[in-house]
Parts: C-alpha cells; structure tokens; sequence
C-alpha cells in the first residue's frame, strides 16, 4: 500500500512550490500540477485523474495518463543511491597511528584537535580556520581524524567514522567537515538545522542578510567592504539556519578572497598583502583568507532578505525586487537541506516570508548605502 504523506505543498505567489520526502527534491509547479499531485496522494487512481484533466484541458486521455505516471513515479519511486566503492569496506580501514599534522583550534570555548596525515588533507581544511589556531592545549574537547587511504579521504570524529569521499567528492568531505564543526560549535545535532545555505551572511547586530550569486560575482569582496564599514561577518560560503530559531548562526572560517579583488581591498585591509595565497587548481581559483570581524561564533540572528549580488565593472547600481519562485530556483541547488519532513515545512514557511532582490553595482559605497537602505526597511 501507498503511503499518502509524501510530499509537501506551498503556494508562493502564482506557483506552488513541493517537497518530495523519498528524495528530498524541491520543484516549482503550475497549480494544477500540484493540484494532480494532491489528488494522487489522498489515493484517487490515475485514470480518474488523467480523465479529469483530459476533459479540462481538451487534450486526449493518453497524453494525460502519461504526464499522471510520471508525476506517480516523481512522488512514490524512491531515488537510487549510487553505490560508493570505498576500497571495500571502511571497516578494514583503521585511523593512522601517527599523523604529519595536528593543529588546535578554539571556537567560543569549544577546543577542536585536529590531525592531518599529510600537507594534501591539510591544504583541504586548514587555511580557511588559520586564523583560529592555539598552541598545544591541556585539554580539549573534540579531535578531528582526516587521512587519505586508497586515493579515499577518511573523516573520523571523536574515533567515529563520518564518511569517505574520492578525490572529486572533495567538495561533500568539506561540507560533511563544516556540518560537523557547527554541530560541534552550537551544539546542534544535525537534525536540528534546517539548511545550510552557499552565501555569505552579514548582520548590524540586529538582524543579517544573504548574499548569494555564482562565484566570481563578488559575494565575498562585498561581505569584506561590509564589515568595513559598521557591519559583522556572520558566515561567508558556508552559511547555516536552525529549526528552532529559523536563523542564521555564525560560522567561524575566513573570508575566500580571489586575486581579482585585491586591489579593492588591499587600501582597506593592508594585511592581505602578506597573507598566504592558495593556488586551488582544481576550482581554478587563487584566493587569500581574511579574518572575519566577528567577535563572537555564539552570535545567530534572523533573516529577512536575500540579495543577488553581482560587482559588473561601470555598471549603474540597480536594486530591484525579483520574484520569489525565481530566487527559490537560483537558492536551492547550491544549498543543502534538512531531508526531515518537519524541517522542510518549516524552511518552506520561512522562504515564503523572504524579501528578494538583485542587486547590480560598482561603485562599491552605493553598494554598501543600498544595503543600509535594506537592513532599515527603507528601499
């Protein structure tokens, strides 16, 4: 028997947005779409579906039947896991008796010991959490495992395997070791976030804003400018919301700032002149790490904007409204999302509430003036 609970509805503006349970997968639909949707999950058959539909729209039954099927399929076949070999079994894969590297690093007053077996594992954490390392503690209260075996990286926190991830999954381990450190951090299990958002996040004490945009667009050299003048650093790239609050909390790692924004910051920031410069050849990028003005990693505030920021060289600032289904589009790919039910609901209920805009610019003190404008409710 069908179980008739999985999937969740949200009207915004004149879309309706739905959440499939079996593959935590997120579309934007026409109404009458969902409409089938809600028919097919209270048990009606798709014949009589189908029939309805070809009678309203004037189109033959088996062009409909067809389209029921595969809504069916979307909604009740669960997603195939591709399958990881990971050099057999994890099992047989024992944590290293000794590592090249240990670093400690202390966030709030949570100590985290870190061990690194070579400078490759290293090079994958360690620059963007520089800026938070301490000497040899007494005593501390997690400690991290990274090492490569079989060409796999191994994450192990506190002697518990998390996960293993090929060399082009490097990306997810990064993520797997950002969801850990804030678990850590705030002392949420990872069922207690509603997402975790690729943005950067600034507040004025009171409230934040996202910035999201493709990379290159200039989220993070804006979030620098920022937190020159007046505003916090809350999280840049890495940005994460809670269930219970529905707000963003801090997370603690530099700000990623790419060789072509140096001329625009140094003036600012004279220190990135002698800062180490990572040369990431498999993202294709040069970037140097800046120490985000946040004072406290305890700090979390809500949010009620998103803005699409784009740096486009001589171009006339516009800050425009845009539509809520089309930030949903452009927010959701990149981020990750609670699979849990409860917390899809609650990230629908709190998107839905969001002002939107894009906002295009180059002359960097408009920028940071419009975004003012935007923290006072005053655009």
């Amino acid at each position: 028997m069908k179980q008739t609970h999985q999937f969740l509805h949200k009207p915004i503006e004149d879309k309706t947005i739905v959440w499939f349970e079996n593959t935590n997968e997120y579309l934007v639909l026409e109404n009458t779409t969902a409409d089938i949707l809600k028919r097919l999950s209270k048990g009606l058959s798709v014949k009589e579906i189908a029939t309805a539909l070809a009678k309203k729209l004037s189109v033959p039954l088996d062009k409909t039947i067809d389209f029921v099927l595969d809504l069916e399929k979307r909604l009740y076949t669960p997603k195939t896991k591709k399958e990881v070999d990971i050099v057999n079994d994890y099992r047989d894969v024992k944590i290293p008796d000794s590592f090249e590297f240990t670093k400690y690093y202390k966030v709030n007053n949570v100590v985290f010991k870190i061990s690194y077996s070579s400078e490759t594992e290293l090079s994958y954490v360690h620059p963007k959490f520089a800026h938070l390392t301490i000497k040899k503690p007494v005593k501390f209260d997690h400690f991290f495992d990274v090492f490569i075996e079989n060409k796999y990286i191994f994450f192990y926190v506190n002697k518990e395997f998390i996960g293993a991830w090929s060399s082009k999954e490097i990306h997810y381990f990064q993520g797997k070791f950002s969801m850990e450190l804030i678990q850590k951090i705030h002392n949420k299990e990872e069922d207690k976030w509603m997402g975790v958002f690729h943005a950067s996040a600034v507040s004025n004490g009171k409230k934040s804003i996202l910035f999201l945009g493709d990379s290159g667009n200039g989220k993070s050299t804006s979030l620098a400018l920022l937190q020159a003048n007046t505003f916090n650093c809350l999280a840049d790239d890495f940005v994460p919301i809670d269930v219970k609050n529905k707000e963003v909390y801090s997370f603690p790692a530099a700000i990623s700032i790419k060789k072509s924004s140096l001329d625009t910051l140094l003036p600012i920031y004279p220190e990135l002149k002698t800062t180490a410069e990572y040369n990431f050849t498999r993202l294709n990028k040069v970037v140097r790490y800046l120490k985000p003005n946040n004072n406290s990693f305890f700090n979390h505030l809500p949010c009620n904007d998103l803005i699409f920021i784009k740096y486009q060289k001589d171009a006339e600032l516009q800050c425009t409204k845009i539509a809520s289904v089309n930030a949903f589009q452009q927010l959701v790919p990149d981020s990750w999302l609670s699979p849990l039910k409860d917390n899809a609901a609650v990230f629908l209920d709190w998107f839905s509430t969001l002002q939107c805009y894009q906002l295009t610019y180059s002359n960097n003190e408009e920028m940071i003036a419009t975004v003012s404008k935007i923290f006072d409710d005053d655009l």
